[in-house]
């Protein structure tokens, strides 16, 4: 046959291209693609490896065994109506033929007395097989001689049949020289020559000896086809369930938290959750299955269901995920030490930290000021030192504390030109509380008005005595914006944190806390976060607070990906599934069912404390609403850019308010304003305030269609003063008293339909006639009223001017005497001020 391309070869043995380049592939044959040429040589190889893949040995020739593939095709309509669909269904069967003889070649050791279960042909997976596909081993030489290869005669024996189809299962033992030796071969009785005439003789021996697949003695009919053979046929083991029901009731020991959902109860009593639901109505409670319930309920439905239970600690969820942290051990290694940059605002605090980051954070600051805690790693000639950046204003009261809380050294920034200031008194107290120490660095020295002593006395005032004066505490002389004294600052902070020996645990799951957290529109909640012990890594399980999540990204203070962070580094993570408060606690978790348990339980605690404040605040305000009347409040929702701005912004309108004016802060978040805080505030008649964050287009749309007050700022104080005029604006107008003129009475005139009438002369400002006057005796005031007639002359006049003379009556009082004064007075509104 001449060469032949690939795709002819498959397209006359009627398989498909790809097929026959794996079997070429198979077969040692490689290199070849759809356009290729077959050699005669490449043929026989193919034709040798599918040979030997069928059971053919290629001395001998002829195949051991066959096996035949089919496929059929078929489709399946499933559903009804508009929904209904036509699935394809592909069903391949799969058939093995063994050659009668290898199965007859195996040696017989034993006579078989008793009836056998099963054969070695109910091995087989498919009908057609007549033999178990795996080969015995060979016999050994002290065997008898294995039968001939031939077929077995038609009027055979069934007890010779079962001896050569002895099951396989059981393993051969070898036969002593005097034992029963296997029955010699008869002779055959025919010899056919075709497989279709031998593959019909031993279905008819079989249906004649009343054999089927299952064994002699089957209940098959003579000439019906043989059942399939099942799968446990050939086991011992018993058909009958492994579970076995108790004898006795089982009593668990159920260990119940503080709040527990009805399937979580029943899991714990190895019980469904309809059972306890069952057992909860009949004691008259009502509960689906995912419903919490308090520990006392459980406790009774435990009890009655015949359990035991087990009330456990109010913090025991919480101290079981601390003792398992801290079950972690390691060496421990010095790490970098953190350090705070506090003082008062404008001293240079950000501007010094641009200087040793060769940055520009100040820049990009609202007002010039910070209003984030900024956290910053940097790399020195001496080691690694860890920065963070609070701000000076003083809303920031409370972040700068947490700023001392978390830092191994704190640098106090002092303006040499401005000396100790507010900001700078209270930095000082916060690390002394904090028991952290100072070194203090003395900016802004290139300055011609820069007097450094100063500062030193003024601090020395307040108990921060230097080291030239026989104090503990560093000054350094530095300029942020020449450089002067940067090297000097960096090697005392150095040299403190040498003297703390300071070491944390690399290999330990990471621990630390949250510095700032804000939400991102397009990332979701972002935390930053400062390692303190361990290393937090990529795909951690993190428990913020009230929060946790999976780290999926974490970035370093520019922004390039980590995949870990060890200790005193500042990072930012995504991950969390809400913004955890500045300043909570972080640790890794092993699993996120535990985060969950503990985050749900740190929630139900917060929910309790809230509500029992604001119970609280309402039985303690309601006698004083009574009896004061009704307190005007100013309703603020605020949302912001950072968690910490929230805190602070809350706390500085929080305290504006006073006994006549109230500032409720209806609402505070973190991220942009949306609908749901639009129509919160127009729900609450309250101002919508947005720090560093802007209304989405559903929000402006309410906004401008209930023509609501909706305010932008970028700067803190900005608010404090807005919220102040507007408390103003609510205040009760306050009215005074203007004298606007003063008439001395000069003579007395009765008239008869009158009375009498007052002759003044005005000797001061002006009288009007419309407006009240006060009668007044030796400077003692005897009558206030009205004036019920000026004239001058016999002409009736609005005012009257000072040194003119007039007539004045006076409505209803008739007592007037010669001396008297008359003075005439205004009452006006003033508004007031806070």
């Amino acid at each position: 046959m001449a060469e032949v391309t690939i795709k002819q070869l498959a397209d006359v043995v009627g398989v498909s291209v790809e097929r026959l380049v794996t079997q070429m592939q198979e077969a040692g044959v490689k290199g070849k693609d759809t356009e290729s040429t077959v050699t005669d040589e490449e043929r026989q190889q193919l034709l040798a490896f599918l040979k030997r893949s069928h059971g053919e040995d290629a001395e001998v020739g002829e195949p051991k065994k066959i096996t035949l593939k089919r496929k059929t095709t078929s489709t399946l309509k499933v559903g009804g109506g508009a929904s209904r669909k036509t699935v394809n269904v592909e069903v391949r069967k799969k058939r093995t033929y063994v050659k009668r003889e290898e199965v007859e070649e195996t040696p017989v050791e034993e006579p078989v007395a008793a009836p056998v279960e099963a054969s070695a042909v109910e091995q087989a997976p498919e009908p057609a097989v007549e033999a178990p596909v795996e080969t015995p081993a060979a016999p050994a030489a002290d065997e008898a001689p294995a039968v001939e290869s031939k077929p077995e005669p038609v009027a055979e024996t069934p007890e010779r049949s079962v001896e050569k189809n002895k099951p396989s299962a059981e393993k051969p033992k070898p036969a002593a020289p005097a034992a029963a030796p296997a029955k010699p071969a008869e002779p055959a009785a025919e010899d056919p020559r075709k497989k279709r005439k031998e593959r019909d003789n031993r279905r008819n021996e079989r249906a004649e000896r009343g054999e089927s697949r299952r064994g002699k003695g089957g209940n098959n009919r003579p000439g019906q086809k043989p059942l399939r053979a099942p799968r446990h046929q050939g086991r011992n083991t018993p058909n009958q369930h492994g579970f076995e029901r108790p004898t006795a009731a089982i009593v668990h020991e159920v260990s119940i938290p503080e709040s527990i959902t009805v399937a979580e109860l029943a899991k714990k009593m190895s019980v469904k959750a309809a059972e306890v639901i069952k057992v909860m109505f009949k004691m008259g409670a009502m509960a689906t299955i995912n419903q919490p319930i308090d520990q006392d309920t459980a406790t009774l439905v435990v009890e009655e269901m015949g359990h035991v239970a087990k009330p456990m600690q109010e913090n025991a969820v919480e101290d079981a995920l601390l003792e398992s942290v801290a079950a972690h051990e390691g060496e421990a290694s010095g790490r970098a030490p953190v350090v705070t940059v506090m003082g008062h605002v404008d001293h240079g605090k950000t501007s010094l930290l641009d200087y040793i980051r060769t940055t520009r954070v100040a820049a990009g600051e609202s007002g010039g000021i910070t209003q984030h805690i900024g956290a910053y790693h940097v790399e020195t000639d001496n080691g690694m030192v860890t920065f963070l950046d609070t701000p000076g204003h003083a809303a920031f009261t409370a972040m700068r504390a947490r700023g001392a809380s978390l830092t191994d050294i704190v640098v106090l920034v002092v303006a040499a030109d401005d000396g100790v200031m507010p900001q700078t008194e209270e930095a000082v107290q916060h690390a002394k509380a904090a028991g952290v120490p100072l070194v203090v660095a003395v900016n802004k020295i290139d300055k011609p008005e820069a007097d450094p002593d100063r500062v030193k006395n003024e601090l020395a005032q307040r108990d921060v005595i230097p080291e030239d004066w026989g104090g503990d505490v560093q000054f350094c002389n530095v300029s942020a914006k020449s450089g002067e004294g940067i090297d000097n600052l960096l090697e005392s902070i150095l040299l403190q944190a040498e003297l703390l020996e300071l070491t944390a645990v690399d290999d330990a799951p990471g621990q630390g806390v949250v510095v700032e957290s804000r939400l991102d529109k397009g990332r979701g909640p972002v935390a930053t976060l400062l390692i303190q012990n361990g290393t937090l890594k990529k795909g951690d399980i993190v428990l913020a607070g009230m929060n946790f999540g999976r780290v999926r990204a974490m970035l370093d203070e520019n922004g390039a990906p980590l995949d870990a962070a060890g200790p005193a580094i500042p990072v930012e993570i995504q991950g969390l599934d809400g913004t955890p408060d500045a300043g909570d606690e972080f640790t890794v978790v092993s699993s996120e069912k535990k985060a969950r348990e503990v985050a749900l339980f740190r929630q139900g605690k917060f929910r309790e404390v809230k509500l029992a404040r604001q119970q609280q605040s309402k039985l303690e305000n309601l006698f004083n609403n009574m009896q004061a009347g009704d307190v005007k409040s100013l309703n603020i929702v605020i949302k912001t850019d950072v968690r910490g701005s929230l805190e602070a912004l809350t706390h500085s309108l929080e305290d504006l308010s006073t006994d006549e004016v109230k500032v409720n802060i209806v609402s505070g978040g973190v991220g942009g304003i949306g609908e749901t805080d639009a129509n919160l505030a127009l729900a609450s008649s309250a101002i919508l305030i947005g720090f560093n964050v802007r209304a989405d287009a559903q929000a402006r749309a309410i906004v401008e269609r209930e023509e609501m007050e909706l305010r932008y700022y970028s700067v803190i104080y900005d608010i404090i003063d807005d919220v102040k005029s507007a408390m103003g604006g609510l205040l009760s107008p306050e009215f005074r008293e203007e004298i606007v003129g003063t008439a001395e009475v000069r003579d007395v005139f009765k008239a008869p339909k009158i009375g009498a009438i007052a002759g003044c002369m005005v000797i001061e400002g002006t009288v009007y006639r419309n407006k009240r006057i006060r009668v007044l005796r030796d400077n003692v005031v005897i009558y206030e009223g009205e004036l019920e007639s000026l004239r001058r002359f016999k002409d009736t006049v609005n005012e009257v001017r000072n040194g003119m003379e007039c007539g004045i009556g006076v409505k209803n009082y008739n007592d007037v005497k010669v001396g008297d004064q008359i003075e005439v007075y205004d009452t006006i509104e003033v508004q007031r001020t806070l």
